[in-house]
């Protein structure tokens, strides 16, 4: 596997490569992580992957100076996945001079982890609009775990007209279904137990919801509750449509998700699942 910094290089390393597929990551690679590298082959000639801890996309209050960085396990497990180049910049590769120019997402960046993580869809989608610049993929992977993040970055390559495919990978779980994420190495011994509660509370309004239950307000506000009863601190719990993460205009036949995000002591936990059929029973 090759390793570039400099953007000159990873361009010149790319030319006559076919068709990239791209999996952009901040490291701490887990299997999830992987699971992307090895769908991205399906997609392309040539498997790029990279490793940037994006500042821009950190509030005052976020973890970007203990966010865990862990360069050569990462490189170990991306040689393992048979991924074919690294682009891993520095802050002065990617941003030689102060970012003055950034991407503006619509309102929905300052809803749900818009709201309590000001700025950050700005910063996702400035960071990945300029590496889709210097890497031109063909095909660009990220996972549906961050789902308004997917939702943000795929909404921004169809009405920018690039020319690129944005595929959502499946969020891989543990056996009792946390969703895997950097962040759980945050999680005490008794957390990581308590954990996959709220993997089983969407687990819940997803089968209400199937069931014919329309009641979005009173599903999303019992499930806050839930989690608080049991020692976490929510943010959201949120019935959505999946296209644009708007609130469910129509009750019936809607792509739906629903999606959370809690704190488990130092833990902020994501989490969602995609409700396709209101009507199933």
């Amino acid at each position: 596997m090759q390793i570039h910094a400099a953007i000159s290089d990873l361009r010149a390393a790319l030319q006559d490569r076919g068709r990239i597929a791209f999996v952009p990551t901040m490291g701490n690679l887990h299997a999830g992580h992987i699971a992307l590298m090895n769908e991205a082959r399906r997609h392309g000639d040539t498997v790029v992957a990279s490793i940037f801890v994006n500042r821009l996309q950190f509030g005052p209050n976020d973890d970007f100076d203990r966010y865990p960085r862990t360069f050569q396990a990462d490189c170990e497990q991306l040689i393992a996945a048979g991924v074919d180049l690294l682009f891993a910049p520095t802050e002065n590769d990617l941003y030689p001079e102060r970012q003055q120019y950034h991407v503006e997402p619509p309102d929905i960046q300052h809803q749900l982890d818009g709201e309590f993580r000001p700025g950050h869809f700005r910063g996702v989608a400035t960071v990945v609009l300029k590496l889709f610049n210097i890497v031109q993929p063909r095909t660009a992977l990220f996972g549906k775990k961050d789902y308004q993040q997917l939702m943000v970055l795929r909404n921004m390559t169809r009405q920018l007209a690039l020319p690129i495919n944005i595929v959502g990978g499946e969020t891989v779980r543990a056996d009792d279904g946390l969703a895997l994420s950097s962040r759980n190495a945050y999680l005490s011994a008794t957390q990581r137990a308590e954990a996959p509660r709220l993997y089983r509370t969407l687990s819940g309004i997803r089968q209400a919801v199937r069931a014919g239950d329309r009641d979005f307000a009173r599903l999303e506000s019992a499930a806050a509750a839930e989690l608080d009863r049991n020692g976490w601190q929510t943010d959201y719990v949120a019935i959505r449509e999946q296209s644009d993460l708007q609130r469910p205009r129509a009750p019936e036949n809607q792509a739906l998700v629903v999606l959370a995000a809690s704190r488990l002591g130092a833990a902020r936990l994501i989490d969602n699942l995609e409700i396709d059929a209101v009507n199933e029973h």
